[in-house]
This record gives C-alpha cells, sequence and structure tokens, in this order.
C-alpha cells in the first residue's frame, strides 16, 4: 500500500514564518508600527506555535489586552489629531478679526501713512539717563532723530510725528523705529515695540500654530502678540 510522506515542507508550506514577519516588522521605528503590524506579528506567532507547548492562556489574554490598548491609543491620537485641526481652524478664525488692527512688533517696518503718525513703547525696567530713537526708512536710510531725557523704570511712550530732520513731512511708506539708551551709566540698544498693522493671518498645516503678517511681510506667532491697538 502507498504512502504520501508528509515533510515539514509540505505541512508549513502556506504558514508565514514568525521569524520572517518579526524581522520585516522589527526593521521599522516605533513610529512606522502600528495596529496592523502587531496583528500580523501576533498572528504569525500563533500559526508557528509549538503544539506539544500551546500559548497559555494567560499569556494569550495578555497579549489581546496588549492590542486593545494599541488600538485604543491609534484611535486616541486620531481623535486628538482632528481635534487639533478643528482648533487649529478655529483660532484662526477668531484671529480675523485683528486683520486691520495694529500689533505692537519689536524691529519691524510699520506704515506711515499720509498726515499720520507712528506709534510705540520701550520698555526700560531700570529707567534711562536718557534715550534716542531713530527713525529709519524701508531703504535704511535715517530720517529722524528723537531725543528724551531720563526715564523712571517702566514702558514709555513713544510717537513719531512724521516729519523727517529738516521738520518736512516724510513720504508714505514703511520705516523702523531702533533706539538706544543709557542705563547704569552705559550706553546700549533696546527694543522699540511699533504699533503694525496686521495685513493677513496665517496657519501652519504642521503644527497649527497661528501666526500674523504685519507691514512689511513679517510674520510673528500670534502668541507672542503682547498688545493690540486700534
Amino acid at each position: 500500500m502507498a504512502t504520501d510522506t508528509l515533510t515539514s515542507a509540505s505541512l508549513l508550506g502556506n504558514v508565514t514564518r514568525y521569524e520572517d514577519v518579526k524581522n520585516k516588522s522589527t526593521s521599522k521605528t516605533s513610529e512606522d508600527m502600528g495596529k496592523q503590524d502587531f496583528l500580523t506579528l501576533f498572528t504569525a506567532q500563533l500559526q508557528n506555535q509549538n503544539p506539544l507547548e500551546p500559548v497559555k492562556n494567560e499569556a494569550f489574554v495578555a497579549q489581546l489586552a496588549q492590542f486593545s490598548q494599541l488600538e485604543a491609543l491609534t484611535n486616541m491620537q486620531t481623535s486628538l489629531d482632528t481635534f487639533v485641526t478643528s482648533m487649529s481652524g478655529e483660532r484662526m478664525l477668531n484671529s480675523a478679526s485683528l486683520i486691520g488692527k495694529k500689533v505692537a512688533v519689536s524691529d519691524a517696518l510699520t506704515q506711515l501713512t499720509q498726515g499720520g503718525t507712528i506709534d510705540a513703547s520701550i520698555d526700560l525696567p531700570e529707567g534711562a539717563a536718557g534715550i534716542q530713537i531713530n527713525v529709519h526708512d524701508a531703504k535704511g536710510n535715517l530720517v529722524q532723530e528723537l531725543i528724551a531725557g531720563a526715564q523712571t523704570p517702566g514702558t514709555v511712550p513713544v510717537q513719531w510725528d512724521g516729519n523727517d530732520a529738516m521738520g518736512n513731512p516724510a513720504p508714505t511708506g514703511l520705516y523702523r523705529l531702533t533706539a538706544q539708551a543709557v542705563v547704569n551709566g552705559n550706553t546700549t540698544s533696546v527694543a522699540v515695540n511699533a504699533l503694525s498693522t496686521v495685513r493677513s493671518i496665517v496657519t501652519n498645516p504642521t503644527d497649527g500654530s497661528v501666526s500674523v503678517e504685519i507691514d512689511g511681510g513679517k510674520s510673528i506667532l500670534l502668541s507672542d502678540v503682547k498688545r493690540v491697538g486700534l
């Protein structure tokens, strides 16, 4: 009577080798592996277990619990991503009300309108024996110098009336204000926070952060805006 010889190759010909799946899965980074990779690895492990020493019930339940936790975390991540996206859109819509208003920005070009002025402020936590404000046009040319005496600690308001050094109205355009102050006997540069008009609102698709674009094309994060004016 003829008998067929059964080899291990014929028995396992259609079974996925656990080592192959494991090597393929572990070649990915921890960020790349997801619940589908875990399920494939788990299935291959069951297919290739030793029939004389099968997986114990406790170990089987523990692995199922791990898979359930992984799936729950994946779903939670998806929900959080959706929430962040919706919040980003909501922040952008709310920030749209800033368009046309002025925000305080340091070291930025500010629009001078015909017959208008440029308002700014300087933070002097230690006060100053004196300050000098220089007004430059968009090309870097010095237009006006403003001198002020001793200042007490705090925020000093600054206003340029729009006239050049000769007392004539400066042309309409973009200007930058810089300042130096004498603090504790030393002359040092200090930031001038000029009010600049918001022209547009921009959202970063990567992290959902919202920025405001002001005169001159400069963009700053909405979280960095400390003062808003009309």
